[in-house]
């Protein structure tokens, strides 16, 4: 996958031969200080209730999506945060254009919004089954474009994830829900139709991410197949752009400077 590699090395995020190759273990006390680090920054994000920060999540089934948002924010104050997972649409949204049920979840000033699946789905699924003309597709990229640089624009941060695996590693962890009996409520049997379309996926993906990456709204290409690297490297990536934002606390109200509680 020539397109994924090039994201990769273009975003930093270049995969470590030896996290390629193998479930190596990260130093589980810098993971750690990474994720107070997170939480001490979302708490200033969620005081200084200005600018918002827009994460979206995408991957092929079981590449880690939830596993992601459980580990990344497992110490992030819940009052600012909201997961949203988008499916297939209902009657009413699919009355409207593809657009309208996203925008309606994007976050609001302080918070973080963490989108599990996305309107990307609508230049993916909608792509490969067909429901829409090439023609279409190309449409949409340019109505994406346009929707997140106008988020952008109003105080919005994007940060876009792909979580890559292997084919061999979504057959593995496919197998791993029917073995177990625990797990067979996250197994869907549409999941093995849509494997038949694989290669038809990853070319929507590449396609996807060339046409949408931008600086305002930059994909992130993350080697998915090792979930302790993944979850070092999304930390990381997150930790960088909270960062980035030089985010601080509200000044102090000079009215209380001088308040005594009795």
């Amino acid at each position: 996958m020539k397109a994924i590699d090039e994201f990769r090395a273009r975003r930093g995020l270049r995969l470590r031969d030896k996290d390629a190759q193998s479930d190596s273990k990260p130093d589980r006390e810098l993971l750690d200080k990474m994720l107070d680090d997170i939480s001490d920054l979302q708490e200033m994000l969620y005081a200084e209730r200005i600018r918002k920060l827009l994460i979206v999540l995408q991957g092929t089934d079981t590449s880690g999506k939830d596993g992601t948002v459980r580990h990344l924010f497992s110490k992030i104050n819940p009052m600012g945060l909201r997961a949203v997972g988008f499916r297939a649409p209902t009657e009413i949204e699919a009355a409207h254009d593809f657009l309208w049920r996203i925008h309606r979840e994007v976050p609001k000033a302080g918070e973080i919004a963490v989108f599990n699946r996305s309107h990307y789905e609508d230049v993916l699924v909608t792509r490969v089954l067909g429901m829409i003309t090439p023609q279409e597709c190309k449409r949409r990229y340019a109505q994406i474009r346009d929707f997140e640089r106008m988020l952008a624009e109003s105080g919005t941060t994007i940060v876009k994830l792909f979580l890559h695996i292997s084919k061999d590693e979504q057959k593995e962890r496919l197998q791993e829900r029917v073995d177990d009996p625990h797990k067979h409520w996250k197994f869907d049997p549409e999941d093995l139709k849509q494997r038949v379309f694989w290669k038809d996926y990853q070319k929507a993906y590449e396609d996807a991410i060339a046409e949408t990456d931008a600086d305002h709204a930059p994909w992130y290409v993350v080697p998915a197949d090792s979930k302790r690297y993944r979850n070092e490297a999304v930390a990381r990536l997150l930790l960088e752009t909270l960062r980035g934002m030089r985010l601080d606390w509200p000044p102090p109200d000079k009215r209380l400077l001088k308040l005594k509680v009795r």
